[in-house]
């Protein structure tokens, strides 16, 4: 049985960690069912009550694992640490604050099934505030346009990435790690599934 990962970073998320565990756990134990999994949560010295939730989530279901930043590393750094630290078959990355649509897991699972190694979220609308959107638009254009390194518009990170590719990043021997710039340039074929944040 084949086993997915899914890698839930958080910090201050105590309104919203149960919840998400359980929504994410939801679909798994009905959409999912013939695959085994497991839940790990990286906290980033969580400042809040996060840390507490996340201890009894741990106790109710051996399933569901945390790590515990000694000090705050940065998103980027933290969730690049978390990926590399789970042992499913695949990883999916989605954060604890409910702006990624967890109902499309399922949907990329079965494009890693159909042969792709990486399938990422791609926000092709936001309802964030309309000038933030079309400023961050105009950002990845620039960087896109004068970067040697290639560029996925609109991406944050969300996404299923085979164990092949965890393997890549767990070489990389690289203590600032850009998640994103390591997808696009390392991370090969892949699949752009298209959400609304």
């Amino acid at each position: 049985m084949k086993k997915i990962s899914i890698m839930i970073p958080c910090w201050n998320e105590e309104e919203n960690i149960r919840q998400i565990v359980e929504t994410v756990k939801g679909i798994l134990e009905t959409e999912l069912q013939n695959y085994d999994y497991e839940i790990v949560i990286i906290d980033n010295k969580s400042i809040d009550n996060t840390r507490e939730i996340v201890r009894k989530l741990c106790k109710e279901n051996h399933k569901i694992k945390a790590i515990f930043n000694v000090k705050n590393f940065g998103s980027l750094r933290s969730g690049f640490y978390g990926l590399i630290h789970t042992s499913g078959d695949c990883v999916v990355k989605i954060a604890a604050d409910f702006q990624e649509p967890i109902e499309t897991i399922p949907k990329m699972v079965k494009e890693w099934e159909n042969g792709y190694p990486i399938v990422v979220g791609v926000k092709h609308k936001s309802k964030e505030n309309k000038l933030k959107f079309m400023i961050r638009s105009a950002y990845y254009h620039v960087i896109k346009k004068y970067s040697s390194v290639e560029q996925i518009d609109q991406f944050t990170g969300f996404g299923l990435y085979d164990k092949s590719f965890i393997d890549v990043c767990r070489d990389l021997d690289d203590p600032y790690p850009y998640f994103r710039g390591i997808v696009a340039e390392l991370g090969g074929k892949r699949k752009e599934v298209e959400y609304v944040q």
